[in-house]
């Protein structure tokens, strides 16, 4: 097992997601030492934490965007009051 990870704050998101399926890869395969197969899966815990907050966080951007795209007015531009 390669001990020499970049840090995963340093990958994009297509480099880490192919990290994942190399350590999902090596972890089926079955071949590690349980010593190997723990760091293994700790990398992969990590790459798979930093793509879903990725993710969350381009989620929320599109929400905004689109909010944007059709005319939704934030909180502070909303009516409030009662009719």
């Amino acid at each position: 097992m390669n001990q020499d990870y970049r840090p995963v704050e340093q990958l994009t998101f297509r480099e880490a997601m192919a990290e994942l399926d190399h350590v999902v890869a090596l972890l089926e395969s079955n071949t590690l030492e349980l010593e190997d197969s723990l760091t293994c899966y700790e990398r992969g815990v990590a790459l798979l934490a930093a793509l879903q907050k990725r993710l969350g966080e381009a989620e929320q951007k599109v929400s905004v965007l689109m909010g944007e795209l059709s005319g939704e007015k934030d909180d502070a531009q909303r009516d409030s009051t009662l009719s």
